[in-house]
């Protein structure tokens, strides 16, 4: 006989593999890598004026052939500009990716800063997050973020439990 524990147990399990099958059903052209690639050059640009091959190859932790043959796909697919020899640009598509994948880690790094983890912990954790969050889940963080910013009281008593 099976009991309802055993029915319920199965049901989540299911759940959990059609979710699954789900998230690897979509085909994104799109990676994570190439979202790194964006935001490493946009943070490069920034501090430096500019961002170089041997820069990407030295913060990616690639070789620098891979670091071109990204570059030329990213050009291809009009997320930048690259010219051998001169450098590149990002374009607004470019930038536009490379700011929301930076905006999503600074969220996520508040977010895990205020319930106590820590920050070496946390940036290591958000780099592996930051790629698969959905802007409505974001919208929720950021929003119970906030909610607990602004109830100090609530997090006093969250960071006293030791559940």
């Amino acid at each position: 006989m099976v009991s309802k524990s055993n029915i319920k147990i199965s049901d989540k399990k299911e759940k959990r593999l059609e979710s699954i099958k789900k998230a690897h059903g979509k085909k994104n052209t799109f990676t994570t890598t190439m979202e790194d690639y964006l935001e490493v050059i946009s943070e490069l640009v920034e501090l430096k004026g500019y961002a170089s091959p041997t820069d990407i190859s030295n913060y990616m932790n690639v070789r620098p052939p891979s670091v071109t043959k990204m570059l030329r796909r990213l050009d291809a697919d009009g997320y930048l500009e690259y010219t051998k020899y001169q450098g590149l640009k990002l374009t607004s598509k470019g930038m536009n990716i490379a700011n929301d994948i930076r905006q999503k880690h600074s969220d996520l790094l508040d977010f895990f800063e205020i319930i106590g983890v820590d920050s070496s912990i946390a940036n290591k954790d958000v780099e592996g997050i930051e790629h698969h969050m959905n802007p409505k889940t974001m919208k929720q963080l950021r929003k119970f973020t906030t909610f607990l910013k602004s109830n100090p009281n609530l997090l006093l008593s969250f960071n006293k439990a030791n559940f």
